[in-house]
């Protein structure tokens, strides 16, 4: 067997192009998938039993099905129902973004209630509401304790980008595909993928790192 780095080097412009987007879609859904997981988080220690038990079913149902399952429903069924044609990069953020909230939701949920409820008695008695304890004592100890779990997280995400490519969004591992159909090859293309998202997790693992030192030092 011969190692053919010619077609690397062929397509190496497309998986770029395809790194690009990962980065992008990875990046929309982290940030869309952390503002509604917070939203959800929040929700679950509410003392609306009603909506906490909504939130919690939302929570049940994305972390019990596939990832993969939640796309196909949302590519073939949600976005055509709402835009009359599908579309795989919206397809794909939402998918991503719904599914990660429901993990986000819960790791926001436990650093919140790991605080001591003195804490929030304490901002009480001297005059603030809930939500400005909650925004200016609560959340930022939290914050602290929720940084290991929710790199972890953002790193799961960025790896679960590689399933979008069974809906043809142009992603990293949609190029890796095609360069192997393209060449009946199997350890180029795939090898040559999983590097660049070796360096992508080792990135964002190091930013993370950083983050989590800073703080602590804080």
């Amino acid at each position: 067997m011969i190692f053919r780095w010619d077609i690397i080097i062929e397509y190496l412009p497309y998986l770029l192009q395809g790194t690009m987007l990962t980065i992008g879609l990875s990046l929309g859904s982290i940030i869309l998938g952390s503002v509604l997981g917070l939203f959800i988080g929040l929700g679950r220690i509410i003392s609306n039993k009603i909506l906490s038990s909504l939130f919690y079913c939302y929570i049940t149902v994305f972390r019990g099905t596939p990832l993969l399952v939640q796309i196909f429903l949302i590519h073939f069924g949600v976005v055509p129902l709402f835009a009359g044609e599908t579309n795989a990069v919206v397809a794909g953020v939402i998918a991503l973004s719904l599914n990660a909230a429901a993990y986000i939701a819960e790791i926001f949920r436990a650093g919140i209630q790991s605080i001591d409820r003195g804490q929030m008695e304490g901002a009480r008695s001297l005059g603030l509401t809930h939500s400005q304890a909650m925004r200016y004592i609560i959340l930022p100890q939290a914050f602290k304790r929720m940084v290991p779990p929710l790199g972890n997280e953002f790193i799961v995400l960025l790896k679960d980008s590689s399933l979008l490519s069974v809906i043809a969004a142009p992603e990293l591992m949609y190029w890796g595909r095609a360069m192997g159909g393209q060449y009946f090859k199997v350890w180029e293309p795939y090898l040559a993928s999983a590097f660049i998202y070796l360096v992508l997790t080792i990135t964002l693992s190091s930013l993370l790192n950083l983050l989590e030192r800073r703080l602590r030092t804080e």
